[in-house]
C-alpha cells in the first residue's frame, strides 16, 4: 500500500494522478446551447453536491476551448455515458478544432432539453441543470448547478474511468434487491 507523504512534503502531480486514478468516476459529457450552436466537452470529475436543493457540480479544465461559450449560456446538461459509448467520449473529448464547438455534433442526432441543451441518445441518464456557481480552483473550473430536469435508463449501464482506461459495470455489480434502481 502506498502511504501518504510526511507532513510538509510536496505531494508529485504524477503521485496523485495515479492515487486518484484507483477512485472510479462516471464518463460525461456536459453540453449547453451557445450563441454559435451547442457545445460540449467531457468531464471526468462530476460530483453531487446535495439533494435540497438539488446540486451537482462539474471540473471544467481551464484550458478547454468548449467552456468558455458554454459557461455564459446560464445552463447546461449532463450527460452520462453509457457503457457502449466510447465512441462519443472521444468525440467529445478533443479540442473543437477550425470548426468550432458546434463541429463536435456533425452528424450526431440529438434532442433538446428543456433548456434547450443538447441530450445525447442512448446515455444511462441526463440531468438539465441551471448554473449557480462558477469558481476557479487550482487549474479547473468549478461550476456547481441546480438540477431542474432529469432522466434515466436503468437498463444502460455507465462506462466509468479507471486506472487510466474507460471500463464497463457490470449488471453483476448491481444489487439483485432492486435497491437503488431508478
Amino acid at each position: 500500500m502506498t502511504t501518504a507523504p510526511p507532513v510538509g512534503e510536496h505531494v508529485e502531480p504524477q503521485v496523485f494522478r495515479h492515487i486518484l486514478g484507483h477512485v472510479p468516476t462516471a464518463v460525461t459529457v456536459v453540453t449547453a446551447a451557445t450563441g454559435d450552436g451547442p457545445a460540449g466537452l467531457v468531464v471526468g470529475s462530476f460530483v453531487s453536491v446535495s439533494l435540497d436543493p438539488p446540486l451537482v457540480g462539474v471540473f471544467i479544465d481551464e484550458k478547454s476551448a468548449s467552456w468558455p461559450p458554454m459557461s455564459r449560456a446560464g445552463s447546461f446538461t449532463v450527460n452520462v455515458l453509457a457503457h457502449d459509448q466510447r465512441e462519443l467520449c472521444a468525440r467529445f473529448a478533443t479540442s473543437s478544432g477550425t470548426g468550432g464547438p458546434a463541429a463536435k455534433f456533425a452528424g450526431l442526432s440529438w434532442w433538446e432539453s428543456p433548456h434547450g441543451n443538447p441530450v445525447l441518445p442512448g446515455t444511462s441518464a441526463w440531468l438539465d441543470c441551471l448554473v449557480r456557481q462558477v469558481q476557479r480552483l487550482g487549474d479547473h473550473f468549478f461550476a456547481v448547478a441546480e438540477v431542474v430536469q432529469l432522466g434515466v435508463d436503468a437498463s444502460r449501464p455507465p462506462l466509468v474511468f479507471h486506472r487510466g482506461a474507460l471500463r464497463t459495470v457490470s449488471a453483476a455489480d448491481t444489487p439483485s434487491d432492486g435497491r437503488n434502481q431508478a
